[in-house]
């Protein structure tokens, strides 16, 4: 995925042992770099999210602590984003920490929208935070074809909005992607231009773009 002939936005999960690998070889190839939070979702396990996870029942003083510890074990990240997350994404308690932490250093946060009853935007904008929103999963199924068709849902996604932001996976899955990618750029660069997502904080909201970010 990093070596698409495009700049992309990187999400690199904290506390795993390829944490600063990934995230310094993003970051040397010209990536954006960001802190892909493991957060509690409605429906699984606690243990399907690794180590550090934001859950439900932690208090205050934790969930601060283990946000602070993921920016402080994630080099050159200039946002976050949620890894899972639809149950703690529509916690206003946790999100409103969450959220207020990244303003303090200095960070974005994209919303993966992993929940449609998210509260990150009302909360970010009550912050003064900036936040992004995904738009498109590009391989929420892992075969070509998916893929492939999910590259139509972004150009018709494209047709009415001014950007359109997409969210795919590395790992032995993301190859599949990687290649539909590899296929789709130059086309998608035809009718759009391709941003790393700290170039869209400050971009035009007048044109149209579309980031992958695996």
């Amino acid at each position: 995925m990093l070596k698409l002939p495009v700049k992309i936005t990187a999400a690199v999960m904290p506390f795993l042992s390829t944490t600063k690998k990934d995230a310094e070889a993003a970051y040397k190839l010209g990536h954006d770099v960001l802190i892909h939070m493991p957060m509690e979702p409605n429906h699984g396990k606690k243990s399907w999210l690794g180590p550090g996870a934001i859950t439900a029942d932690l208090s205050d003083a934790e969930v601060r602590e283990r946000v602070e510890a993921a920016i402080a074990d994630v080099p050159h990240a200039v946002g976050m984003n949620n890894h899972m997350g639809s149950k703690i994404t529509a916690d206003e308690r946790i999100m409103r920490i969450v959220l207020t932490v990244c303003k303090e250093r200095g960070l974005f946060f994209l919303d993966s929208k992993t929940n449609y009853r998210s509260v990150v935007a009302k909360l970010a904008q009550e912050i003064g935070l900036p936040v992004l929103e995904n738009n498109v999963f590009l391989d929420d199924v892992y075969t070509a074809e998916h893929i492939s068709k999910q590259v139509n849902v972004i150009r018709k996604h494209m047709e009415t909005h001014n950007r359109t932001i997409t969210i795919g996976h590395v790992g032995s899955p993301g190859l599949k992607t990687a290649a539909v990618l590899q296929q789709s750029i130059p086309g998608l660069q035809a009718e759009a231009r391709i941003l790393k997502l700290s170039e869209l904080i400050g971009a035009s909201i007048g044109d149209p773009l579309v980031m992958p970010n695996p």
